[in-house]
């Protein structure tokens, strides 16, 4: 029996995409099975881990919770589309220099988180800071590192 489809319009980092999705495709199904964006990660698949954060509108949203029907016509971007960005770079250096990367697989999402957290406040006082990164999880624990490197990306955007 097939299965429903219909063609949608994403924007996904700043280039409207043809999709021709189910109508059960989630987001994250799409960005890497139709569109080769494979920043953000399957791993739990419950919204639990955040390793598959994408921004929808500025807000970071888990992409394996979302239909993708629902983000049609809103602006996505993904970890290779802030990547792209220079204001991107302060946090990108940090995360390297901190080591918050570790083995890597959750480092995408915590970096749209960390993104969105220091777009939303530039000024945070580095009490809000790991609030800004609940439901995200690092496997490696690399908790400490992460933290140092978002206060550090901080840091080096308010020149301090």
């Amino acid at each position: 029996m097939e299965r429903p489809h219909d063609r949608l319009t994403l924007t996904v980092n700043g280039t409207a995409h043809e999709v021709d999705a189910e109508h059960r495709a989630t987001l994250l199904e799409v960005l890497r099975e139709h569109l080769g964006l494979t920043g953000a990660k399957d791993a739990c698949d419950r919204g639990e881990c955040g390793a598959c954060a994408v921004l929808v509108d500025g807000r970071p949203m888990n992409a394996c919770h979302l239909l993708v029907h629902q983000v049609a016509g809103r602006e996505i971007v993904t970890i290779e589309g802030l990547a792209a960005r220079e204001d991107f770079r302060p946090l990108l250096e940090a995360f390297v220099t901190h080591d918050a990367g570790q083995c890597g697989f959750c480092t995408p999402g915590f970096a749209v988180a960390a993104y969105a957290a220091l777009a939303q406040h530039p000024d945070a006082p580095d009490w809000l800071l790991p609030w800004e990164l609940v439901g995200h999880i690092c496997r490696c624990n690399a908790y400490d590192g992460l933290l140092a490197a978002v206060r550090a990306a901080r840091d080096a955007r308010r020149g301090s």
